[in-house]
């Protein structure tokens, strides 16, 4: 690996910022857009998604039906692994705790708690999704579901 001091940007990587309309020798007269028409002036060009009077994209496609997307609702998944590492015996696990320790990140409001892994402590779960066999491992190592 080459020293700090000895590292260069290769030649044409570092450019001047082009100032544009300051004289003919530094793009005057019309400052790179062209000669004349409708995009040479200040406030040209067309709106978004014009395509020259052709129907365009977004009024081509056609759009039927129902989607449910924006009703979709997301868990952070949570594994028995990770609540064995993270709590101690007797713990109460809700979304708070989860925060807390960093398994549930961000403003998610929802998590669910899978059974990947195994769980040797006694864990009370309070307002969480728990799959069907992460509910049989809990129970069976002596905790309780809420």
């Amino acid at each position: 690996m080459a020293n700090v001091g000895q590292i260069k940007a290769p030649f044409g990587a570092n450019t001047k910022k082009t100032i544009v309309g300051r004289g003919a020798s530094s793009k005057g007269r019309a400052c790179g857009r062209g000669h004349d028409g409708q995009n040479s002036r200040s406030g040209g060009g067309v709106r978004p998604g014009f395509e020259g009077g052709q129907m365009p994209l977004y009024r081509r496609v056609a759009r039927r039906g129902f989607s449910n997307h924006p009703f979709k609702v997301e868990y952070q998944v949570v594994s028995l692994t990770a609540l064995s590492l993270n709590f101690k015996d007797g713990d109460v696990v809700n979304l708070e705790a989860l925060k807390k320790v960093n398994l549930v990140k961000g403003h998610s409001t929802k998590a669910k708690i899978l059974s990947n892994g195994d769980l040797d402590k006694k864990l009370t779960i309070e307002g969480l999704k728990v799959s069907a066999s992460a509910v049989e491992k809990i129970t069976a190592a002596g905790g309780e579901i809420k």
